[in-house]
């Protein structure tokens, strides 16, 4: 069993001991301090509470609800709802803060609570640290009787969507002009609720959704990479579709399947909506040091400014937010576009893309051969409990003391032409160790040596 705490949320598997897992001990604890943290003070306060369709999802709800109302929070439940959807349902309330329950892209075991502030985005580290300080206290102080929380129930499925469709570079007309045959991944998740109404609006009569029904049971393990979207690249290249869409369980990662049932790839999904957002409105970008330096690039050619911040939606929004960047985001697929809100944000992505890609008058295979091409390997290496994590950055980052070496987030060395960064995961209990370069060869030579490296250690 795993309890992972970060700054991405309290994430964990669900069962076992207290300590050991998400239980329902360990979800009334940190909801408990959360609450705290909500009222500082105030003699009233509301929090936006919204779902993805785990088996789970019922269960931590229903305790998420309770110990709010039982520390005095009145509580909005939105249900199953898309993260970016509860994101702007706490500005649309104008609720105190939100609580998003979904473990993202990790398998069905697993859920967590990702922390909201009132401006529905995520806390700062040093928010969550205090969070996590009254957690670990658990000297809470719930209401009496007369004081409890209340509950209303809200859908926020068509403001979100209505928020999409009013954004100036969304081009409804455009689209419907095209005539665009989609797929669409669903991965049995809250997709399921908010892509065929999103897909409709846009005007797209002829689209195929696939593990459509919201039942949490994943149709394949639920993180949108190459390896696990075999079925709908397959149903893409066989029944001609001009693109294809994978969500993640929560909907705000995006991959893009070319009309072959290629990889777009989730590193480009980023790329060429920033592209197409940079053509009509030239400004600068942020990305997480794990992404590819193809942004960086394309931002530079629009005569834009490009920055790099550390791994975490936070970090890159308060980048963002510093160099009043027009349009942001991770490599993993995450669109984070200011106009509508500071949030990855899948709805986003694909309003945009599909705007693109009918202004391009290109296939989607020949819009991402406009792009510069990099290929990035993505690594991982298990750690135990006896593993120094901060001994084996130090090595290495000692190893290449002469190259560009970044440690704002782990270690990064960046070489003239490519790079690769060693960092442990906010999610898992991992290194992860990401490497770039023109060619896939290059990128896994990279990667292998600095594996070979630490091995060594």
């Amino acid at each position: 069993m795993s309890l992972i705490k970060s700054i991405s949320g309290i994430r964990g598997t669900i069962g076992g001991k207290k300590d050991d897992g998400l239980t329902p001990i360990d979800i009334v604890r940190f909801v408990s301090a959360y609450a705290v943290w909500v009222k500082r003070g105030k003699s009233h306060a509301r929090v936006v509470v919204g779902r993805d369709a785990r088996v789970s999802g019922p269960m931590v709800e229903s305790i998420v609800v309770g110990t709010l109302c039982g520390m005095g929070i009145d509580v909005v439940n939105i249900g199953l709802a898309t993260t970016p959807t509860t994101e702007l349902a706490v500005v649309g309330e104008n609720a105190d803060g939100g609580i998003i329950l979904t473990a993202s892209h990790n398998p069905q075991q697993w859920n967590a609570l990702k922390l909201l502030n009132s401006d529905g985005e995520f806390l700062s580290a040093a928010e969550g640290n205090d969070v996590l300080t009254m957690a670990a206290k658990e000297d809470f102080d719930y209401a009496e009787v007369d004081n409890l929380g209340r509950v209303e129930t809200k859908d926020y499925t068509n403001y979100h969507i209505d928020k999409v469709l009013s954004l100036k570079l969304v081009d409804v007309e455009a689209i419907k002009a095209a005539n665009f045959n989609v797929v669409i991944d669903c991965i049995n998740s809250v997709g399921g609720v908010a892509l065929p109404p999103l897909l409709e609006r846009l005007g797209v009569k002829n689209v195929t959704f696939l593990n459509s029904e919201p039942t949490g049971v994943f149709a394949h393990t639920p993180e949108p990479i190459p390896q696990n979207l075999t079925q709908i690249s397959e149903y893409v290249a066989s029944h001609k579709a001009d693109v294809g869409f994978v969500v993640d369980p929560d909907v705000d990662r995006l991959a893009i399947i070319n009309e072959d049932g290629s990889m777009f790839n989730e590193e480009y999904t980023i790329v060429s909506i920033a592209d197409y957002v940079l053509s009509h409105t030239p400004g600068n970008t942020v990305s997480n040091l794990s992404s590819s330096r193809a942004l960086r690039d394309v931002t530079q050619n629009r005569g834009g400014s490009y920055t790099a911040a550390a791994v975490g939606e936070v970090n890159v929004v308060t980048a963002m937010k510093n160099t009043n960047a027009i349009i942001g985001g991770e490599g993993n697929g995450g669109v984070i576009y200011p106009e509508c809100h500071y949030g990855r944000d899948a709805l986003v992505g694909i309003a945009l893309f599909l705007s693109h890609l009918a202004h391009s008058k290109m296939s989607c295979k020949e819009l991402r051969a406009t792009y510069p091409n990099y290929c990035i390997s993505k690594n991982r290496i298990d750690l135990n409990p006896s593993t120094d994590v901060d001994a084996i950055l130090k090595a290495v980052e000692k190893r290449f003391a002469n190259e560009k070496v970044t440690t704002i987030d782990g270690v990064k060395i960046d070489f003239a032409d490519s790079w690769v960064h060693l960092r442990k995961s906010n999610t898992e209990p991992i290194i992860r160790i990401y490497a770039e370069a023109h060619s896939e060869s290059e990128a896994d030579q990279l990667a292998n040596k600095i594996k070979n490296i630490i091995k060594e250690l």
